[in-house]
């Protein structure tokens, strides 16, 4: 009779226990901040997505915590992460959103790259979006050929290692542009400031990030894509691999996939797994909220949500490709 009372009494004790955690779970967010680490300046997509998110989450969390959106710009956005590791709380209250291309970056052993993404938690991701390279519409250029005839083009970079800075290369490397990168501009709206001034002659970036009234102005020729034509779009627009030479093709894929523009979010490895839960279940349930959707399509930011364990498991893909490509895609990128 002892010893059933005895397992009684732990198995009420680990109950208890289990209990207690998840009602201090539950009661974490109670009274406090969320705060979104955006890795460029306000104004460009990844900022937008930040805020979108930031506007709804609070309301699918327990506690209902108030939300705070800060940009920490440098190094590709990289800046943002490391600060997950360093000085930023750890506790579930701090959560990063960064250029999804340096993983990429980090498979090829880029020398800027010193993490390792698989060990981060994965939230999700708003949207996919592909990028475009486009030139401005005064050089009178209509097509992608047209566009490798033209000489001494000159385009914005914001950063080594970016998504742009990736589909700029191939450009250059690959399919033989004669295109300058001019580099030091710290987010997409200084870039895009650049362009009209006349300064540059064009870019590579997010499709869904260019602003409406270059797309209804006919502002911009797309040259090429990244991934499937996106609404809006000129049908005519190349697919960046089909237009490759055969025997790079694989590596310039492998490239392309790894630079999708995603907006991922993620918050540092010793997060307690129960709050890791409670955010990706407010993320999961804030990016289904009519009015998100309403807001997201207002701002003309494109909404095809991934869940933490789907972005998880692309940057395991990423991981997992075969050092052959890799290697190929690795003297393409400059490293």
């Amino acid at each position: 009779m002892r010893k059933l009372r005895l397992a009684s009494t732990i198995c009420g004790l680990l109950a208890g226990g289990l209990l207690s955690a998840a009602a201090s779970a539950q009661d974490f967010y109670q009274g406090k901040t969320l705060t979104f680490v955006v890795g460029f300046t306000s104004g460009g997509g990844f900022d937008a997505n930040a805020r979108l998110l930031a506007r709804y989450i609070g309301k699918y969390i327990p506690g209902n915590p108030d939300t705070v959106v800060t940009n920490m710009p440098g190094a590709a956005s990289l800046t943002s992460v490391q600060y997950l590791d360093s000085s930023a709380a750890k506790d579930g209250t701090v959560i990063n959103i960064f250029n999804f291309g340096e993983v990429g970056n980090a498979r090829m052993g880029v020398s800027h790259v010193k993490l390792d993404f698989r060990k981060y938690n994965w939230i999700g991701s708003v949207g996919r979006d592909i990028t475009v390279c486009y030139l401005w519409h005064a050089l009178g250029v209509k097509s992608f050929d047209e566009a490798k005839k033209r000489r001494n083009l000159h385009f914005s970079l914001t950063s080594v290692g970016t998504s742009n800075d990736i589909n700029q290369r191939i450009l250059k490397y690959v399919l033989g542009f004669d295109l300058t990168q001019v580099k030091g501009y710290p987010g997409s709206s200084e870039e895009r400031l650049a362009i009209e001034r006349g300064e540059i002659d064009g870019n590579c970036g997010s499709w869904a990030s260019t602003p409406a009234d270059w797309l209804a102005g006919n502002k911009i020729v797309p040259i090429t894509r990244s991934g499937p034509t996106q609404p809006g779009m000129p049908t005519d627009v190349p697919w960046i691999v089909d237009v490759t030479p055969e025997k790079e093709r694989e590596p310039v894929h492998f490239l392309a996939t790894a630079t999708e523009v995603l907006r991922p979010f993620i918050v540092s490895a010793a997060v307690p797994a129960d709050r890791v839960k409670l955010l990706r279940a407010g993320f999961d349930a804030a990016v289904r909220d009519p009015a998100f959707l309403a807001d997201a399509a207002k701002q003309k930011i494109p909404v095809s949500p991934l869940n933490g364990d789907q972005v998880a498991g692309m940057v395991k893909e990423i991981y997992d490709a075969p050092d052959t490509i890799v290697d190929l895609a690795r003297k393409i990128a400059g490293e």
